[in-house]
């Protein structure tokens, strides 16, 4: 490109790139950039003439070249497709009227913040450095996939739009960040998509507004985060997807309001996490998906967990706060399954590893009546039975009672009313207590069972007593069965 070509905007830019200097064309600090269609040619510069300085631009001795330009109003498309610079590149404040196409590219470090621009296309680039886009608008998709990162990429308040287009907004599938994600407050209107994304450092979406209702609006399938994932605050219309995720340290959705009536609104199947956070906000309105999945420190308030969960094969180490039973038992029994024995269990194990032994046995006690309500009537029958007698063995002391309820019955109806021995020379003294316990203990014996022969009511009633007695026997050894095979 010839110099002489050059308008004296250009020509402003092209002195200072060999010596690194900044270009500001800023009419104010409040300026809208969004009106930048509206910019004179005394503030505009072609995209041509930027890929010319980045590419093969002037250089001096002794100084460090680098494209350091703000408030200019970039004309024509700015293509660096398959093209490598080694200068820093960083256009903020800029308005792009064509959408820069960076496809596969090398650059030593890029920065677009508080530019607005009709998209990115710079999937695969590879960057030495971070990535900035703080503040920036996109008007169309990002495309960033398969892009590699040495350092950091910054979206902090940035917004996303892909109307008119099934695209995601922002494409981040496949990317490659050698430290964090930061974007604080992002807004997206449409997808953003993580899918099999890695990220050596942590992501922070604290804050931000995703939007895409009915539809994913957060697609991080098998995504690596060696750190932490913070949404904060977040809110959400559309569905997060985290099936396969790998989050080696916390997940935190604190305070964050997310929303996907009558559908998936979280959904981690399969997934690795450190440690999930669901806390001080109101229950999500849609459903909660944790197939599968293996946490280490599960932290869930009872009143963050929404209407409709999916549980079956969830693993977790330990869960907190601690609460009683009763209120962790409701989310257990909000599961879509139905009765999901493997719920139950990892419940019961989490109490039983912090030493409440009482809350483990109420958990067991509800998985036995919420089982019983899948069986036929029999069984339905005799479950009741089992747990009017002693609560499915979990509550012994039930037993006692009844059997001191009976005893107390049969001797004083006895007493009253002695039954007639069967020989008199041979029958041992009427004892009307131990005759009530010969007929309510099937496997011993007083020797008053055998002698006397009572008549009328009082036979119906020994009959009584003795079918109590083998019922009570049978669910006592039902309930110790269940509590040895269980330890």
């Amino acid at each position: 490109m010839e110099i002489d070509n050059l308008t004296p905007a250009e020509l402003r830019v092209w002195r200072a790139f060999p010596r690194g200097e900044s270009v500001n064309f800023r009419g104010s600090d409040d300026e809208d950039v969004a009106q930048g269609a509206d910019w004179g040619p005394e503030r505009t510069v072609r995209g041509a003439v930027l890929r010319t300085l980045l590419l093969n631009g002037p250089q001096e001795d002794g100084e460090i070249p680098a494209l350091k330009l703000s408030g200019a109003r970039i004309t024509g498309v700015l293509d660096l497709r398959y093209g490598t610079s080694d200068h820093a590149v960083r256009l903020s404040h800029c308005f792009f009227e064509d959408t820069p196409l960076l496809y596969a590219s090398r650059l030593r470090q890029l920065n677009l913040s508080w530019s607005v621009l009709p998209g990115l296309t710079a999937a695969t680039m590879r960057v030495e450095g971070v990535l900035r886009m703080t503040d920036c608008r996109f008007l169309g998709p990002v495309r960033l996939g398969g892009a590699q990162l040495a350092g950091a990429l910054f979206m902090d308040r940035a917004e996303f739009t892909a109307s008119g287009t099934d695209e995601p907004a922002l494409q981040l599938n496949q990317v490659t960040i050698g430290d964090d994600l930061w974007a604080p407050g992002l807004r997206a209107h449409g997808e953003v998509r993580l899918n099999g994304a890695t990220v050596a450092g942590s992501v922070n979406l604290n804050d931000a507004h995703l939007s895409h209702p009915g539809e994913v609006v957060l697609d991080a399938q098998t995504l690596v985060v060696e750190g932490d994932i913070h949404l904060r605050h977040v809110r959400t219309q559309g569905w997060i997807g985290l099936r396969g995720a790998r989050i080696a340290g916390r997940l935190d959705l604190s305070y964050a309001r997310l929303s996907n009536p009558g559908d998936g609104v979280l959904r981690a199947s399969s997934s690795t996490i450190g440690e999930l956070w669901l806390r001080k906000s109101p229950p999500a309105e849609g459903t909660l998906n944790l197939l599968r999945a293996q946490i280490d420190e599960l932290f869930v308030e009872p009143e963050a967990v929404p209407a409709r969960v999916l549980l079956n094969g969830l693993v977790y180490t330990s869960l907190s706060p601690h609460e009683p039973a009763a209120r962790r038992l409701e989310m257990v029994e909000r599961d879509d399954e139905g009765y999901v024995p493997h719920a139950y269990e990892q419940l019961t194990a989490a109490y039983l590893r912090i030493g409440d032994d009482h809350a483990a046995r109420l958990v067991q006690l509800a998985k036995q009546r919420r089982h019983r309500t899948t069986l036929p009537w029999y069984g339905r029958l005799w479950g009741h039975v089992q747990d009017a007698a002693v609560g499915y063995g979990f509550r012994p002391l039930r037993a006692f009672g009844w059997l001191l309820s009976l005893l107390a019955i049969g001797s004083v109806a006895y007493a009253l009313h002695h039954p007639r021995p069967l020989k008199p020379s041979e029958a041992p003294d009427f004892n009307p207590l131990f005759y009530t316990l010969d007929l309510l203990l099937p496997v011993i014996s007083f020797g008053q069972e055998g002698a006397f022969a009572p008549e009328g009511g009082y036979q119906t009633l020994s009959y009584a007593l003795v079918i109590a007695g083998w019922i009570l026997a049978t669910t006592v050894f039902a309930g110790v069965t269940r509590t040895v095979s269980r330890q």
